[in-house]
Parts: structure tokens; C-alpha cells; sequence
């Protein structure tokens, strides 16, 4: 038997689908001061999406960078209170003469939302509003105690986060976190993200003088920067693929068994991973699987390299300046500043002859997450996604980052369950993002579901 809740959601699904492209018009790009007022723009419009849904207290609070908005619909004291995670703010859209449309002007094509920002996250969050808003529509309340809060920061590691939580503690108190920010392991395979990897991030600025000089007069005598800041990078790893930063995996938990057994439960083909990257070959630290390296082992990437002529045609030039951007992926135990000083000292202690070399810490890094497998949240997702997929949700874990979860743990004592809908060839933070139209809908009807189980299940 259809619910109300359903019926509701199933005849205003194009009313819906149109608040989702408008939603992913605002080009809330967190990362490019250039896009403040979109910013602003985009909070304000989730603020509304709040209230019109029927949130009967939402604000837009100031931060130190971008604004948090918070809402807030107390229904009784016997019931379980849910802190409901997302973020506005999208990633930059460069290259764009890789978009087959702008991604800015959403468009739907075989089934497919395409748009900056649609599979992360506008999509999943606005599916969590829509459910409220069948809830006070058809019964004039949620079936739980439910608060939000949504950043514009956590494209670039959340930094406003932390001081924002202990501001806000006592408001956004909460029996645990659900996450919209994630997805599902495939179309047809529910599963349920318990794991996350921390992020550590900074850029290395290498000199080897004061100016760029003619390779004629001057490249057989002085240090040129770029070959000088390759040979550094090249020190940052062994022939193994494995990290050689002093004392880096200090602090990782080597793989258990049964850790092992839940990574090899999730079905993963190799070939199509690789086909999916669009990568001409799948490597890395060798004495694990490539699903043991994407979400149990902490990696080193270089995200930027460049120096000296970038431009059309040659300049003979041998240049003094060279820079990186890297970024560390964690897993438990490792502490972002630990890794962040142990780089530090590599550097210092690797530059070829003739280098100088600053490293800057850039903002935003985030702790590793796990989540207990007992959780009674967890629980209550795993018993809906099963009534909707027939079938057992697979726990896994994810190479990404979401900053909020480990900050959410340390400042409000909270643990969070990710239910989200993204898919692992959605192409998020790549052009071409999309989020499948059968997936928005569906995403209602489960958080929906989801809390109307929470109600039953966890009743105080």
C-alpha cells in the first residue's frame, strides 16, 4: 500500500525536478572569492528550500569564510534527534571545453541530470528536504526530532567548521549525524559507507636564485627549478609505490582480517574501475588490492606541478622558481599535523644542491572517520535499504573526505551514517557531472523511509 508520504512525493516529482535545476543554477563555486555573492546566493536559497518545506526555525549564520545555514523542527522529547549534513557549495568547473554542456545550465539527457554539483551533493540534499516536506504536508510533522545543517565550505575542507560546532553546540545537539554527502557502490547494489580518509594538504614553493636566466649562458652552471623540485617529488616515494616519508606510516593500522573480508565483500572489477578512470593502467603500494589502496592505505598525490615557460612555442630559459600542490589521504590514527611536519622535514632534508624550497600549509584538513558496525543508526538504514533494493546493503568505505564527520565526533560526541545516491561514475569534481533522475526520486522515498524507521526503532 502506497503511504501518503509517497503519493505526496510521487505527484510533485516534476515540481521537484525543476527546484533541483534551479538549485544547481547558482554557481556556488567555494573555492573562487570571484563567486561570493553565488555563495551567498546559494545559502539563501537552501534557507528558503528549508522553510517552504515547513522547517519551522532556519537561519543563515555568519563564519569566518562562507555561511552555515541551520534549521531546526523539534517535534517531542521521546523521540531521536537527527543532525542532517550537507553542503552548497560545488567544485571548479575548469577544464570547460571538456563540458558537453555548461555546467552551470543543467540539462537532462538519457535519464540524467547533467550540472555542476548535482551528484555532490545538491541532488541528495534537496531529496532530504523534499522528504521533509511530504512529512509536514501530509502529516504536519516529521516522524522525528530533525535538525540541519548545511555548509558552503566543505569543497575546501571545511576550515569554518570547527569553530562554528563549538559556537553551536548545544543547538545542534543530536543522537547521531546523517550525511547526504556519498553514494551507493552501483545502480542496483545499496550500500552503506562506514569508513572515510583524512586529508592533509599543502604546496611547495622551490627557488634555486633570484631570476630566470638565458639556458645558454647560464644552464651548465646554476640549478634549474623544476628539474630540481622533480627530484625532490621523485624522493616522496619508492620504486614500490610505497609513501618514503620518514615515520609516515607510523601510526597505520595494518589491515585485520576482517578487515580484509568486508573491503573483498563489496564486487569490484578491476577492468572496468580502470575503463571508468579512463586510465591507461590501475598502480600503486604494492602487497594490497587496488580496493585495499582506494579505502584502507594513506597515499601522497601531487595535484599541481609547474615552473618555469608555460606558454605557446619555446623560451630558452632556465627558470628559478618551481611549485607542487600535494595533498595526503589518511587513514586511522594518522594525525593531519603529524604528517603535515613529517613532509616539512623531508623537504628540508631532500632539496638537490642550490634549492630553496617554503612548504605552506593550506587550510581544511580533516581527520579520518570510522563508524561502528553496531550503530543504531547504521542498523536502521541497513533495515530500509533493504524494503527498497531487496537485498543486504554492502558496508564500505570511501578514498574521499568529508571533513564534517571526524569534527563531528570530536566537538558534539556524535557519530554519522552517510545514506546518499551518488554514483561512482557520476563524475563528481570532473566535467560532465550527473545524478540520475530514477536516483533523486528514489532518494526521497528511502530518507523518507529511513525516518519513519527511526521513529519505530529508536523511541525513547
Amino acid at each position: 500500500m502506497v503511504s501518503a508520504v509517497e503519493r505526496y512525493l510521487e505527484d510533485h516529482q516534476d515540481a521537484h525536478l525543476a527546484a533541483f535545476l534551479d538549485y544547481l543554477r547558482i554557481p556556488s563555486i567555494s573555492a573562487l572569492p570571484a563567486y561570493r555573492d553565488e555563495i551567498e546566493r546559494a545559502a539563501t536559497w537552501t534557507a528558503r528550500a528549508l522553510t517552504e518545506a515547513g522547517v519551522p526555525e532556519v537561519e543563515v549564520l555568519p563564519t569566518d569564510g562562507w555561511p552555515i545555514v541551520v534549521g531546526r523542527w523539534w517535534v517531542a522529547d521521546d523521540l531521536p534527534t537527527v543532525l542532517i549534513y550537507g553542503h552548497y557549495d560545488v567544485q571548479p568547473v575548469d577544464p570547460l571545453d571538456l563540458w558537453t554542456s555548461p555546467p552551470f545550465e543543467p540539462g537532462i539527457r538519457d535519464g540524467r541530470v547533467y550540472g555542476r554539483g548535482s551528484a555532490d551533493m545538491k541532488g541528495n540534499y534537496l531529496a532530504v528536504i523534499q522528504a521533509i516536506e511530504a512529512f509536514a504536508r501530509t502529516a504536519g510533522r516529521p516522524p522525528i526530532n530533525v535538525s540541519f545543517i548545511v555548509e558552503g565550505e566543505e569543497e575546501i575542507g571545511s576550515p569554518s567548521l570547527p569553530a562554528f560546532l563549538r559556537s553551536h553546540r548545544d543547538r545542534l545537539g543530536c543522537d547521531f549525524v546523517l550525511s547526504a554527502d556519498g553514494g551507493m557502490l552501483g545502480p542496483d547494489t545499496p550500500s552503506l559507507t562506514v569508513g572515510l580518509k583524512g586529508l592533509a594538504s599543502l604546496q611547495v614553493d622551490l627557488t634555486t636564485g633570484e631570476t630566470d636566466l638565458h639556458s645558454g649562458q647560464f644552464g651548465a652552471a646554476v640549478p634549474n627549478a623544476p628539474r630540481a623540485l622533480a627530484q625532490l617529488i621523485s624522493s616522496f616515494h619508492d620504486d614500490s609505490g610505497r609513501v618514503a616519508i620518514a615515520g609516515f606510516y607510523d601510526r597505520v593500522r595494518e589491515l585485520s582480517e576482517d578487515d580484509r573480508a568486508e573491503i573483498e565483500a563489496a564486487p569490484f572489477d578491476e577492468e572496468r574501475f580502470r575503463s571508468q578512470a579512463m586510465a591507461h593502467a590501475l598502480v600503486g603500494e604494492s602487497g594490497y588490492s587496488t580496493q585495499e589502496r582506494r579505502w584502507a592505505r594513506p597515499t601522497l598525490d601531487i595535484n599541481g606541478l609547474w615552473g618555469g615557460f608555460e606558454g605557446e612555442g619555446t623560451k630558452t630559459v632556465t627558470p628559478c622558481r618551481a611549485h607542487a600542490k600535494i595533498t595526503c589521504r589518511l587513514v586511522l590514527d594518522q594525525e593531519p599535523g603529524d604528517i603535515l611536519r613529517l613532509i616539512e622535514r623531508h623537504v628540508a632534508d631532500h632539496l638537490p644542491p642550490g634549492a630553496q624550497a617554503t612548504v605552506t600549509r593550506f587550510p581544511g584538513s580533516a581527520r579520518p572517520f570510522s563508524l561502528n558496525r553496531s550503530h543504531p543508526g547504521l542498523q536502521a538504514a541497513r533495515t530500509t535499504l533493504r524494503s527498497f533494493y531487496g537485498q543486504e546493503p554492502l558496508l564500505v568505505r570511501s578514498g574521499g573526505t568529508v571533513p564534517a564527520t571526524a569534527l563531528f565526533q570530536e566537538e558534539l560526541g556524535a557519530d554519522t551514517v552517510t545514506l546518499a545516491f551518488m554514483l561512482p561514475d557520476c563524475r563528481a569534481h570532473a566535467p560532465d557531472e550527473w545524478f540520475r533522475v530514477s536516483d533523486f526520486r528514489l532518494a526521497a522515498r528511502v530518507y523518507s523511509a529511513f525516518f519513519t524507521t527511526l521513529a519505530q526503532e529508536l523511541r525513547r
